[in-house]
């Protein structure tokens, strides 16, 4: 018997189906990492405490001192998912992004640098290298002697990977690389470089290279001015006539698009847990001024708006904290389908950490706009979070098409299926596709759209998931009947999917972690995370309806009238004068 491909919480989801041993019981830590990180965590402290007006001036200067970079290689910060068979810690997912969590709150420059060696620069060597590549290359890169960079990014191919121009042309055993990477975050401090290039003429396939500093023709450009992360390192990076040996192919040749979106998608626990610990620090600074600062004889933490404020950014990050640890679980485990999941947990925890690091600011006031204080950086250096690594518009054109393309190969196997239902209506009933007999379950309320894995007293939560799931599944199945092979072109309607499946993916994250709450604490213990828990749903249940809403009955068509006019202007034409 055959046994059925793995497949992902959210894309079964959109098929109306609940598998929930995929979210319970809620991921968690083992012990000794707990201890590792709690030794880890002390040590940042003795390390970078007190050195605020350090990274504030290396902030100004727009660079780290390469005598701090020895620091970073001295205490093993590129080291963290290194197997400890090559000179690493090992880390586990869940414990690499727990460590960016807690090293980002004292600066995220220094975290960007360590993060880019370690969730992309050389993941594909983790994730795709040979036994003699892995010899070769990950004791130096454990010690820090040579720092790793992710190079996809060209002029003119952003998020658009498959568009990139850099090429390589064999030649005998060697391939003769050429072509330009921009924005590539430790460029200038690197000396090794996971390199995409096409391999096939400009129009060809792509393949992954592992090309070093030391091969004649790698230059780069001096650092890049950037509004946040500014100390970290972001340059150029140029190949010209690079010859790279076949041992430093890292896959298949061809195969590289797949190598590139595996690295993304595999390291975004790290950006995830660096948006958390920035939300925290947050928070810390938020709450504490509010406290002190006075207005009309009283603290402004007193004052409802205040209050409000405060109570959105802890709600966010509790959910952000769910999504990121869910995911880094679901990788732990070893599951192989986890794209759409990750996609979710960068574009949720960045736009949250966006919206909190505003609402510290402006809490802060005056104060906030100074740049002696840390609420402008911080809004400087979140504001990366949702365009590095795949930017947010283009993640949720991944996740809702991803969906859709399930929903579609299932109409096209169910159609096969009705048209032996015409020709012998008994024996074709009793082949009915899976996905015909769970449109019937969804449409009607029964089949596996409940949730029965939490905790008895989140019935009413866990009510409201089953209602959108239901509803979601109905949807997807509404939008690609009514576009078809149009809905590439249809952003509109594939934002708002795309939108209703981050908020149920983040809303099972929290259900599973306060059931888990009460369960390991009670319900005393764990009840202001039911608080969260109420809040959250509440908010989830509204964006949902919401976009369920906006389905048939929006503005779209006005909106894209509207924009169609600007840019023909290139200008505002109501002008009053």
């Amino acid at each position: 018997m055959t046994e059925k491909p793995e497949i992902s919480f959210m894309r079964s989801l959109c098929l109306g189906e609940i598998i929930e041993d995929i979210v319970f019981p809620f991921p968690k830590m083992k012990d000794e990492e707990k201890a590792t990180l709690a030794q880890l965590r002390d040590s940042f402290a003795t390390w970078l405490k007190g050195r605020d007006a350090d990274f504030r001036k290396w902030d100004v200067a727009g660079e780290l001192p390469p005598e701090f970079i020895q620091e970073m290689r001295e205490f093993g910060l590129f080291s963290l998912v290194i197997p400890e068979a090559y000179g690493g810690l090992g880390f586990s997912s869940t414990a690499y992004s727990r460590t960016l969590q807690e090293l980002v709150q004292y600066d995220p420059s220094v975290t960007i640098t360590a993060g880019a060696h370690s969730s992309i620069g050389m993941r594909g060597l983790l994730l795709y290298g040979t036994e003699a590549q892995k010899q070769r290359f990950f004791p130096k890169l454990a010690t820090g002697e040579i720092i790793a960079a992710f190079c996809l990014t060209e002029p003119g191919a952003g998020s658009d990977a498959a568009a990139i121009k850099t090429h390589a042309e064999k030649q005998g055993d060697d391939w003769i690389l050429n072509g330009e990477k921009i924005w590539i975050t430790n460029g200038g401090i690197a000396d090794f470089f996971t390199v995409f290039a096409r391999t096939d003429g400009k129009q060809g396939h792509v393949t992954a290279f592992i090309v070093t500093r030391d091969m004649p023709g790698v230059t780069t450009s001096p650092h890049e001015d950037k509004m946040g992360i500014r100390a970290s390192s972001t340059t150029s990076v140029r190949f010209d006539n690079v010859k790279v040996g076949k041992d430093n192919i890292l896959g298949e040749v061809g195969k590289g698009f797949k190598v590139a979106m595996r690295i993304l998608n595999s390291g975004r626990t790290g950006l995830g847990g660096g948006c958390v610990g920035m939300m925290k620090k947050a928070i810390g600074l938020a709450t504490k001024q509010a406290k002190e600062r006075r207005q009309f004889g009283r603290p402004i933490a007193d004052y409802g708006l205040i209050k409000q404020k405060i109570g959105h950014m802890v709600v966010e990050c509790y959910a952000s904290e769910s999504v990121v640890n869910m995911v880094a679980g679901i990788i732990d485990r070893g599951s192989e389908d986890y794209a759409v999941e990750a996609a979710i947990s960068k574009v949720f925890s960045s736009e949250a950490l966006w919206r909190t690091s505003d609402e510290a600011l402006q809490i802060a006031g005056g104060v906030g706009y100074m740049r002696e204080y840390p609420y402008e950086r911080m809004m400087r250096d979140s504001r990366i979070n949702r365009i590095f690594e795949g930017t947010n518009e283009i993640l949720r054109l991944f996740i809702a098409l991803t969906a859709m393309n399930d929903v579609g190969h299932q109409l096209k196997e169910m159609a096969k299926v009705l048209g032996n239902v015409l020709v012998d209506p008994i024996k074709g009933f009793g082949v009915l596709s899976d996905y015909a007999k769970r449109r019937v379950g969804y449409a009607t309320g029964y089949g596996r759209t409940e949730m029965t894995k939490p905790h008895a007293d989140l019935k009413a939560f866990t009510n409201v998931f089953e209602e959108c799931t239901r509803n979601l599944a109905a949807a997807v199945d509404r939008i690609l009947r009514k576009h078809g092979k149009e809905i590439v072109e249809k952003q509109f309607a594939t934002r708002r999917l795309a939108d209703i499946m981050i908020d149920l993916f983040a809303l099972a994250c929290v259900i599973s972690r306060v059931s888990g709450a009460i369960e390991e604490k009670g319900q005393e213990a764990a009840a202001k995370e039911v608080e969260i828990l109420e809040v959250f749903c509440g908010q989830v249940a509204r964006r949902v309806r919401g976009n369920f809403g906006k389905i048939d009955d929006n503005d779209d068509e006005l909106i894209k009238s509207l924009a169609d006019h600007a840019c023909a202007e290139e200008r505002f034409v109501w002008d009053n004068l």
